[in-house]
């Protein structure tokens, strides 16, 4: 039987994308292919004011942020970490992230849409994580999240 923390239920996936304020998007990818989602979701998140920090030692900085080779680097705790990795990959990926310290661990770890891993959902949600699998972050931030309100010059 899976742990009451892998969430499945739509109104605990609202309730994450509502208080989410701050994402940590593993794999993020750079806009030489806007239309890639581990691009375009992260731009998503922005667009709904959700603070991102991408993770990818492939790059330095992605939609105008610092972009962290680890987890680890990541300067502080975030609400969620956002996967974009294939499915044999989140073993290790769950690893390093029960290697940080128990305050910079996150309260959810999301994987994107056709990311599922079982075992290593049950091995963070035992750690006290809250766990999604298969389900897109930038579909449930559009759904349940108002967009950013626009920054405008102010008149003198």
């Amino acid at each position: 039987m899976l742990s009451p923390l892998i969430v499945e239920s739509e109104e605990e996936l609202k309730s994450i994308v509502r208080s989410a304020k701050t994402v940590a998007v593993v794999g993020i990818k750079d806009g030489t292919d806007p239309d890639a989602p581990a691009y375009h979701i992260p731009m998503i998140l922005q667009s709904r004011g959700i603070r991102i920090f991408p993770v990818n030692p492939k790059f330095q900085t992605v939609l105008g942020e610092r972009v962290y080779p680890d987890l680890a680097s990541v300067p502080e705790r975030v609400d969620i970490i956002d996967i974009f990795r294939r499915p044999d990959a989140i073993p290790a990926l769950a690893d390093e992230i029960l290697a940080l310290p128990p305050e910079k661990r996150p309260a959810v770890v999301w994987m994107q849409s056709g990311i599922k891993n079982d075992a290593a959902a049950q091995t963070l949600a035992e750690a006290g994580i809250r766990v999604v699998q298969d389900h897109c972050l930038g579909v449930y931030s559009a759904r349940y999240r108002l967009p950013a309100p626009e920054t405008t010059p102010r008149k003198s």
